[in-house]
């Protein structure tokens, strides 16, 4: 559901008077945007950037940079495939190329259904159990990629249906 002016406007002003009186105010109000509108919208980059002096270049050019902002709402389940040494090595580079392929999905991406974003993550301390996927607050070892699809079948996800 696409997110309302008014929304955008409350999330960016509330934002802009709690902190941009503060040094370095920049991340701290992208935080605050992303953190109540689950995102920092475009239309979002313009207010901020006029409330603190900015091009929306400048602004974009940070959101642009940490991949922790994003300017479209994640989907309703995140999969963080570990990236991490111990992962790789216990065929972690195989388990991403599967998740992306079957998904359709590259990092950073949410299917068009708003269902599933992918999310590459590096280390989920559970080194032991490599390699491994998070969905939520579930961490999840040893998968394969039977067990990735497994994943899939059991979050309702219809594979045709996430391709972008």
């Amino acid at each position: 559901m696409p997110l309302s002016a008014q929304a955008i406007n409350e999330a960016v002003d509330t934002a802009l008077e709690a902190l941009q009186d503060k040094p370095g105010p920049l991340l701290p109000i992208l935080h605050r945007v992303q953190d109540r509108l689950g995102c920092v919208p475009e239309p979002a980059v313009a207010l901020i950037a006029g409330g603190l002096n900015l091009s929306r270049a400048e602004v974009h050019g940070v959101i642009s940079f940490y991949p922790h902002f994003r300017s479209q709402p994640r989907g309703r389940h995140v999969i963080e495939v570990c990236r991490a040494e111990s992962c790789q090595a216990m065929g972690g580079r195989r388990l991403e190329r599967f998740a992306r392929e079957i998904l359709g999905l590259d990092w950073h991406e949410t299917s068009r259904d708003g269902q599933i974003s992918l999310e590459p993550v590096y280390c989920l301390g559970n080194c032991a159990c490599s390699p491994s996927v998070r969905v939520g607050q579930q961490i999840l070892g040893r998968v394969t990629e039977q067990g990735f699809a497994e994943l899939l079948d059991d979050l309702g996800a219809t594979v045709g249906d996430m391709r972008r």
